[in-house]
C-alpha cells in the first residue's frame, strides 16, 4: 500500500536551470503551402503572419509550473539579463504564480535567453535559440543555504549552458555535489545538443561520470542519452532513418543497456522518456544507495526494478514541454511516497494532460485531479515498442521484466 500525503505538506522543491522566452508567430497556411522551410525563407520575401505567442520555456518554467499545478510549493532558480525580455520572463512566472519569481537570478548587463519558433503548416519547425544568461549560471548562483531544508532540487537542460559542459562538467559536478551536500534529493533532466556545436561535441560520457554520483534521479530522453553514451550508433541510426527522431530503434533490450550503465556511473533511479511511446524505469539493486537518496528515498520495493508503462489515450493539441511535465508527475509521485508503479503511471499520466494542450502547462490539473482520471481506468495506448522476455500488468497496464532476466 503506497502511502499518500498532501502535496503542500511535502516540503520545498527547488528547480534550477535554463528558462527562456519562446516566442511563436501564427504562420498562417497557404493555398500552396511550403514543403520545407528553406521555401518560406525567401532573402527579400515579406511573410505576413499573426499574432505571436510568448511563454516561457525550458526546464525551470515548465517543470517548476507543472509541479506548482500539481500542488508543491516549487521555488525557481532561473538566471535572466535585466532587459527587456527578462522582465517579460518575471512576468510570466508571476501570472503563473505570484511568489514563483521571487528565486530568479537577474544578472545585471545580461542578455536573457530567447527561441523564436518558426513553425510553418506542414512543415518541420525550425528553432532560432539564443542561451543568453543561462551560459553564466554556475554553482555559485545557488546560495547553499537555500537548499537547506529542501526536500528535491532539480535542474535541468545543462547541454544548453555553457558552465556547465566546459572543463568535462567541472562547474555541473561542483554544483551537483554542493546540492547533494545541502541533504536533499537530487534529480537531473538534459536537453539534447546540436551536434555541430560546442555542446554537441562535450565528452559527455566523461561529464556523466563526474555528475551521477551526485544524482538520484536522471531522466533524460532517449535521443539524448543514445547520443551521449553512444554517439557513434546515434550518427548510424540517424543517417539509416534520415532525421534525427530515433524513438522507432528503442526496444528493452537497448533501454536495459542503457540505464545498466548510468546506474554503474552512480544515480540511483533512471526514467528514459520515450515521447509518445512512454517511459521506461530502471532502478539500483542496492538498498544502501536507495536510502541515500535523501529526504525523497522510497522504500525497498523500489529496489532492482525494471518497469515500462505506454502513454495514455488523449486528443494531442501539442507536444511543447511534454517532456518536462512528465518528469513533474514523476518526481512528485516520488515525494508522495507512491509505488513505482504509482509513480510512472503519475508520470505519463502528467504528460498526456500536457499535450491536450498547445501549451506547456496551462493542461496540468491539481494532484487530486491527476489521480482521479488514473482511477478512473484512463485508456493506455496500445505499445509496439518491442521488449523480448517482459510481462504485463493487466490491471495497471505497466509491463515489467523480473530483476536477473
Amino acid at each position: 500500500m503506497s502511502k499518500r500525503r498532501s502535496p503542500a505538506a511535502e516540503g520545498e522543491v527547488v528547480v534550477a536551470g535554463h528558462i527562456c522566452l519562446d516566442m511563436i508567430p501564427a504562420i498562417r497556411g497557404a493555398e500552396a503551402p511550403a514543403r520545407s522551410v528553406g521555401e518560406l525563407l525567401v532573402p527579400g520575401k515579406l511573410i505576413d503572419v499573426g499574432a505571436a505567442a510568448l511563454s516561457t520555456g525550458g526546464a525551470v518554467s515548465n517543470t517548476g509550473i507543472a509541479l506548482h499545478r500539481l500542488g508543491f510549493p516549487v521555488t525557481l532558480m532561473g538566471k535572466v539579463g535585466d532587459d527587456l525580455i527578462g522582465g517579460m520572463i518575471l512576468s510570466i512566472l508571476r501570472d503563473s504564480g505570484e511568489m514563483l519569481a521571487e528565486g530568479m537570478i537577474v544578472a545585471p548587463g545580461e542578455s536573457s535567453s530567447y527561441t523564436i519558433v518558426i513553425n510553418p503548416p506542414g512543415v518541420d519547425r525550425i528553432f532560432l535559440h539564443c542561451t543568453g544568461a543561462n551560459d553564466t549560471f554556475s554553482a555559485d548562483d545557488v546560495p547553499a543555504e537555500k537548499l537547506d531544508g529542501v526536500r528535491l532540487f532539480h535542474y535541468g537542460y545543462p547541454p544548453l549552458m555553457k558552465r556547465m559542459y566546459e572543463e568535462d562538467g567541472a562547474e555541473l559536478e561542483r554544483l551537483l555535489a554542493l546540492a547533494k551536500s545541502r541533504g536533499p534529493t537530487v534529480s537531473l533532466d538534459l536537453a539534447r545538443p546540436d551536434p555541430d556545436s560546442p555542446a554537441g561535441r562535450a565528452d559527455w560520457r566523461t561529464i556523466l561520470r563526474r555528475a551521477l554520483p551526485y544524482v538520484d534521479i536522471f531522466l533524460p530522453s532517449f535521443e539524448e542519452i543514445l547520443y551521449m553514451l553512444q554517439p557513434q550508433r546515434y550518427r548510424e541510426l540517424s543517417e539509416r532513418r534520415g532525421s534525427a527522431e530515433l524513438l522507432a530503434y528503442a526496444d528493452g533490450p537497448l533501454l536495459a543497456e542503457l540505464a545498466e550503465e548510468l546506474l554503474g556511473m552512480g544515480t540511483a533511479v533512471v526514467a528514459i522518456k520515450l515521447g509518445d511511446r512512454g517511459l521506461y524505469v530502471r532502478t539500483t539493486g542496492s538498498a544502501e544507495r536507495l536510502r541515500a537518496m535523501g529526504p525523497g528515498a522510497p522504500d525497498e520495493s523500489w529496489q532492482a526494478r525494471e518497469l515500462y508503462a505506454p502513454c495514455f489515450r488523449v486528443e494531442v493539441e501539442g507536444t511543447t514541454g511534454a517532456g518536462d511535465c512528465t518528469i513533474a508527475g514523476f518526481l512528485a509521485g516520488l515525494l508522495q511516497g507512491l509505488t513505482v508503479e504509482e509513480t510512472v503511471l503519475a508520470a505519463v499520466g502528467t504528460g498526456a494532460f500536457n499535450v491536450e494542450r498547445a501549451d506547456a502547462v496551462s493542461g496540468i490539473p491539481d494532484w487530486d485531479g491527476l489521480q482521479r482520471r488514473i482511477a478512473a481506468g484512463w485508456p493506455q495506448r496500445e505499445t509496439d515498442l518491442p521488449l523480448p522476455g517482459w510481462s504485463r500488468e493487466p490491471a495497471s497496464g505497466i509491463w515489467f521484466r523480473e530483476a536477473g532476466e
